[in-house]
């Protein structure tokens, strides 16, 4: 396919991080005024940072959290505790400014970008961002979600937004989703490619009660024995059971990663499609920061199998970005810590 040996080449530009700046901010954390590794996590993406910009300190203040939206058929299945409407509904409320991210957003001063993946509406406003493929995927206990070419196209699209706001000059990146049934889907690509089973996987969503969680694990059963999804092809798990909104997310963390940017994943769905990220391009990974550990189930182990540390613990399932966006100022912190903080030398501070 066309589109298949374009992605490819994409993640040729996928390098691994500058060890030799690692090192530098290394000597450099050591070298102030606290005993070494004192601050933990901090220093760990202090360093990160460094391996992932090529900068010791670098100036990470232009950022953006990009919220893909999509629907899903398999809503049809009674899965989720709101109406699939709510995500056009939410979108222009993310356009608006009146959603939780927005707010956060504003706080840790990161443009928030939406884009319409595959909402099952015809939507129009001016600050949307439109890269619909299809209207909403099909019914994955049916047939597939939709097809391999859908999806490749909608990875693509999530890479080349994320290059042009790189190239406008953001270096930071936090991901973002919106779509009714989106943790169903993900709850499927983790089974599939996360070594879960479906009841490990499956959670209680935007807030059903254990009997529609049992439901949803039928449903997540029924959608991997009909279109038969293998954890050796990633880009096939997700054209069969993923989203749309996925996809575009999986093409923001590539995108990402190919321009040196640190990505900030969210919550359950975001890491769903961290994992797809990792599974086609392993060297993604060392460009992913964790945000937080979502009150879904099934995030722990997801995590732990894209190899990623959730910063927070806040019991948050909320989605849209919201844990990532929180992070960025963890990451500020890190920084300033690397800029603004003395030496042992420049402090007159007596080593060990």
């Amino acid at each position: 396919m066309k589109n298949e040996s374009y992605l490819m080449g994409l993640i040729e530009r996928i390098h691994p991080l500058n060890r030799e700046q690692i090192e530098a901010a290394q000597l450099h954390l050591n070298n102030l005024t606290k005993p070494p590794g004192s601050l933990g996590k901090l220093e760990e993406i202090a360093k990160q940072i460094a391996g992932v910009t090529g900068e010791i300190s670098a100036d990470l203040s232009k950022r953006a959290v990009i919220v893909m939206a999509g629907d899903h058929g398999v809503c049809e299945e009674g899965i989720s505790a709101f109406p699939a409407e709510v995500t056009p509904q939410m979108v222009l409320n993310f356009l608006s400014g009146g959603a939780c991210v927005n707010v956060l957003a504003r706080g840790a001063g990161a443009d928030v970008y939406c884009v319409d993946m595959g909402v099952n509406a015809d939507m129009v406003h001016p600050s949307l961002i439109t890269c619909k493929t299809r209207k909403g995927t099909a019914n994955m206990t049916k047939e597939q979600a939709m097809t391999r070419d859908e999806a490749l196209a909608a990875i693509i699209d999530g890479f080349h937004l994320t290059e042009k706001l790189a190239a406008d000059g953001y270096r930071m990146f936090a991901t973002g989703e919106m779509g009714i049934g989106n943790t169903t889907a993900s709850a499927a690509l983790c089974a599939v490619l996360g070594n879960m089973s479906a009841d490990e996987a499956v959670g209680l969503g935007t807030g059903i009660n254990e009997e529609r969680r049992m439901h949803k694990v039928d449903v997540v059963n029924r959608a991997i024995a009909c279109n038969t999804p293998s954890v050796t092809d990633p880009i096939g798990a997700l054209a069969k059971v993923g989203g749309l909104e996925i996809a575009g997310l999986v093409g923001v963390i590539l995108g990402a990663a190919a321009n040196r940017c640190p990505v900030i994943i969210d919550g359950f769905i975001s890491s769903a499609a961290a994992l797809v990220a990792a599974s086609i391009a392993p060297q993604s990974a060392a460009y992913m920061i964790g945000s937080h550990l979502s009150q879904e189930q099934g995030h722990r182990k997801l995590l732990e199998q894209i190899g990623l540390s959730p910063m927070i613990h806040l019991d948050m399932r909320l989605g849209e970005g919201t844990g990532a966006v929180l992070c960025f100022h963890l990451v500020d912190a890190a920084l300033r810590v690397m800029r603004e903080m003395a030496t042992f030398e420049s402090a007159g501070v007596s080593r060990e």
